[in-house]
This record gives structure tokens, C-alpha cells and sequence, in this order.
């Protein structure tokens, strides 16, 4: 008989001496602090970054200085994603309403235009953008809103947004020449799905007129516009919600939100890319990603840059405050909230009461 099974009487209680937390409460307190001022990223993008936001918010006097010393700084510069985000948990917010997709396909020009797959290579410099839209809808497609085109360049992450009043092809080439004059580098290649708003001649002869490489997505196939799908949702769907927008105030309001939320993104918040594959044990293919840096350290990095434009965005970022544009962006996604809640909630009614009876007429018809 062995020597456990010998054992009689109640088993003996194992009393373990809870661990000392590595982060104390001011470290804590701190790490909330530079999370909301930095737009609630991710631990691992918040990690990747900290090195950039912490000086910054210290410079402008942003953070808490009772509780900002050597120690609590130290610790802040080196956690890890992980434990970011272990800290954060029972601060994140909770679930987001659902938006609609109003994708009508171009089918009278699509032929004409080269498919591009997903991981196709021709886009290792900056330059090469997806475009896509947003429907700012609410509950139903019926009428006319407020759409917000974004465009992603596919090398560096830089991403520029603007509200459209509606998704006609005008305003869609208007906001695409803006765009243009945005962007910290020459626009070489414009990738869209197969939208009727994209796919047309106007699009075209605009992409034609720059001698821009013109290709689109395979229908159904969203991955092969990967980088501007996840955009939708990390830029528009986090800063603009999913509430319906349809006049010109609510417009207005979305592009100075996103005049400021560009700076923030593209010079302050962190991104990946993928380089690589690679097989897992199980002999299936996954992605590899490089380390988390932000757009405007990728366009340095690409050596794409003028002299005047590398010391413009140079001053930018050196008389940027973040925490002051995390602040203004606030004030106006509550304005947009004052003016959109409402409506919205009673456009999504109505549609569940129209459902409900749709319904019910089905029933009756098949009874």
C-alpha cells in the first residue's frame, strides 16, 4: 500500500501567501490614466507606445505628478502588453451595437478593372492605399446618410478619413482628392472592393489623370482588403459608433473628429504589419508580424519622405499634445451622441416593430 493511500483523517489544508502585486496602486492609477488619453488601445499597442506617451503627457503636465516617480515611471515604460491588459479588464467597456453593410456591387466596369488578392507583394512601398466605406445608417438603409470614406496605405498604416454626405461617386472623388493632398507621400495605387461608388468611369478617369495603379478586390473575399476592413472598425466604428448620421451638423462634426483623431492614430498609436508565414505544429499557416510602431515612425523609416515634409510632421508632433486632442475628441463624440441617440434608438424601433409585423403576416399566411 503506498504511502498516499495510507493517509487517513481529513486532508490538510494548503494555505498559500498571496503574492506581492509588482504594480502598486499609483502605478495602476497612472496606467488607466495614460490608457484613456491615449484612446484605449490594446495592451500590446499601448505597450509599444509607452514610450512615446508617457514623455509626451509628462511634458504637458497630463499626468497625475502624486503619483509619478522614478519607481512608478520605470514600471510604466516596462510592462507588457499582457499585463496591460490583465490590469485593464475590469475597466474596458462593454458590447458595441451592430452596423449594416450597403455594398451594392459595380458590375459594369468590374472586368475591366485587375483583381488583387490578398498578399499580393506589389505594395511594399508607401503609396499603395484600400479605400473603402462606412454607413453611417443606424438601424435601416432607407434614405440618405452620412457615409465616411477611409483609406489606409497598405506599407505604413497611414490612415486618412473623411464624412461624405452621401455615397454618390462626386463626393466620393472629392474627398479622395483631399485625401490625396493629405497624405505625407506621393499616392502610386488605389485598391477599393467592387462598390458601385468605386467601381464607375468617374473613379477610373480620376485614378487614369494620376496614373495611379487601379485594382479591386475579389467579391466576397473581404481579407483581400484586410487593412482598410480592420480600420473600419478600429478608427470609424470606435470614434464615430454606429449611430445613424444624416445632416450636415453631424457631418461637419465627423470630419473635425477626424482631423483630430488622424494626428492622434498616425502619429501616436501603434499598428502591425504582416511580413511573413509561418506553420504552427499542426502544419497550418499563420500569420507573422513585425513589432508594434505607429505610421509616422514606419514613414520615416521608409525614407520616402522630402526634407519639407519630414520637418513638418517632425514640428507636429513636437507641439502636439495628446492628451489635449484625446480631450477635444471626447467633446465632440458627445456632441455627436446628443444629437444622434435619440434617433437612432427610435429609427431601430421602428424597424423592430416593422419586423415583428412582417412576421406576423407570414404566420397568418402560412396558417
Amino acid at each position: 500500500m503506498t504511502a498516499a493511500k495510507a493517509r487517513k483523517g481529513p486532508a490538510r489544508a494548503v494555505t498559500r501567501t498571496p503574492r506581492r502585486p509588482t504594480y502598486g496602486y499609483d502605478t495602476v492609477k497612472l496606467l488607466i490614466q495614460v490608457w484613456n488619453l491615449a484612446g484605449r488601445p490594446s495592451g500590446k499597442y499601448l505597450a509599444a507606445t509607452m514610450g512615446i506617451w508617457v514623455p509626451k503627457l509628462e511634458q504637458h503636465g497630463e499626468l497625475d505628478m502624486k503619483r509619478l516617480s522614478d519607481h512608478t515611471r520605470a514600471q510604466l515604460l516596462t510592462v507588457s502588453g499582457a499585463t496591460i491588459d490583465r490590469i485593464l479588464k475590469p475597466t474596458r467597456d462593454g458590447g458595441k451595437l451592430v452596423g449594416l453593410s450597403g455594398t451594392k456591387p459595380g458590375l459594369l466596369l468590374r472586368n475591366s478593372i485587375q483583381v488583387r488578392k490578398a498578399g499580393d507583394e506589389h505594395e511594399q512601398a508607401p503609396g499603395f492605399v484600400e479605400a473603402d466605406l462606412v454607413l453611417h445608417c443606424g438601424a435601416t438603409l432607407k434614405g440618405e446618410f452620412v457615409h465616411t470614406l477611409t483609406v489606409t496605405d497598405v506599407s505604413t498604416g497611414w490612415t486618412e478619413n473623411m464624412a461624405l454626405k452621401n455615397g454618390a461617386h462626386r463626393w466620393v472623388i472629392e474627398a479622395m482628392t483631399v485625401i490625396e493632398a493629405r497624405l505625407p507621400f506621393p499616392l502610386v495605387g488605389l485598391d477599393t472592393d467592387n462598390g458601385g461608388e468605386f467601381i464607375n468611369h468617374a473613379l477610373i478617369n480620376w485614378a487614369g489623370e494620376r496614373d495611379l495603379f487601379f485594382t479591386r478586390s475579389r467579391p466576397y473575399k473581404s481579407n483581400d482588403n484586410a487593412h482598410v476592413e480592420q480600420k473600419n472598425g478600429d478608427v470609424v466604428r470606435r470614434h464615430a459608433f454606429h449611430y445613424r448620421y444624416d445632416t450636415a451638423l453631424e457631418q461637419q462634426l465627423l470630419d473635425e473628429l477626424y482631423s483630430l483623431v488622424r494626428v492622434r492614430l498616425n502619429l501616436f498609436t501603434a499598428t502591425t504589419k504582416a511580413i511573413d508565414w509561418r506553420s504552427n505544429k499542426h502544419g497550418k499557416k499563420t500569420r507573422v508580424y513585425d513589432k508594434p510602431r505607429t505610421p509616422y515612425q514606419r514613414v520615416i523609416d521608409s525614407g520616402i519622405l522630402t526634407p519639407e515634409k519630414a520637418a513638418e510632421l517632425a514640428a507636429l508632433f513636437e507641439v502636439t499634445n495628446p492628451a489635449e486632442l484625446t480631450r477635444k475628441i471626447t467633446t465632440i463624440q458627445t456632441r455627436l451622441i446628443n444629437l444622434a441617440k435619440d434617433k437612432t434608438s427610435a429609427v431601430t424601433a421602428s424597424v423592430s416593430r416593422a419586423k415583428i409585423g412582417e412576421a406576423r403576416d407570414q404566420l397568418s399566411r402560412a396558417s
